[in-house]
């Protein structure tokens, strides 16, 4: 039995957030469900004030969890707002400037990612996990067949960490499989009438039967 297999963990992307209480009641539901090491928030747009306020409504009752706030926005909301990182989708500058802000305090992770040569870019520039399979800028998504590619390929090579983002239940065994190191449920657990909580728990038991399978080889 090999037991030093490591096992995949969860990532929650919230769609657009302008009501930070109503999701935090929505995230503790969610933790309920199963391991979430971290959380991705997104934030609907308003000015910088608005936005830092939302990420000091949040921070406190997700950390408290023992999961990692990720903010999508600039290094300096996050910092402010008290998150433990923030994700960019602006490239090499963007995580330069980041990094420079931020030191070695907070998480940078980067998403947008086209392909190779951006994920390898972004890798050697020092991030601490890559994206891939996010919506796009327009709201749409990549074939789920480019995205298991690209988060095997990474899972293998790569000693980053990599993030599978998942777009509907039914995909989450094959992003499993990949090896990526966490798989993020995106907007559709937080879809009005779901249930995030079981929705969670279906993701974390189907990570548990996966690590069983791999640690008995």
């Amino acid at each position: 039995m090999n037991t030093s297999v490591p096992r995949t963990r969860l990532m929650l992307v919230t769609p657009p957030v302008s009501d930070a209480g109503a999701l935090s009641f929505r995230l503790m539901q969610a933790f309920a469900g199963g391991d979430v090491a971290a959380v991705l928030l997104r934030l609907a747009p308003g000015d910088e004030r608005s936005l830092t306020e939302r990420v000091k409504a949040l921070a406190p009752p997700v950390q408290a969890q023992n999961v990692a706030l990720v903010v999508e926005a600039s290094a300096q909301i996050a910092s402010r707002g008290g998150a433990d990182g923030v994700h960019l989708t602006a490239g090499i500058e963007a995580i330069a400037e980041a990094r420079s802000s931020l030191k070695q305090e907070r998480i940078i992770g980067a998403g947008g990612l086209r392909s190779r040569h951006d994920a390898m870019d972004v890798g050697e520039a020092g991030v601490d996990y890559v994206m891939f399979g996010e919506p796009r800028p327009d709201g749409s998504l990549p074939p789920l067949a480019a995205v298991i590619e690209r988060a095997a390929w990474w899972a293998e090579i790569f000693e980053t960490p990599c993030i599978a983002y998942c777009p509907d239940a039914k995909s989450v065994p094959a992003l499993i499989e990949t090896g990526a190191e966490f798989v993020a449920l995106g907007e559709w657990v937080f879809a009005e009438g779901a249930d995030i909580r079981t929705a969670v728990a279906a993701a974390d038991a189907a990570i548990t039967a996966q690590h069983a399978r791999r640690t008995a080889r």
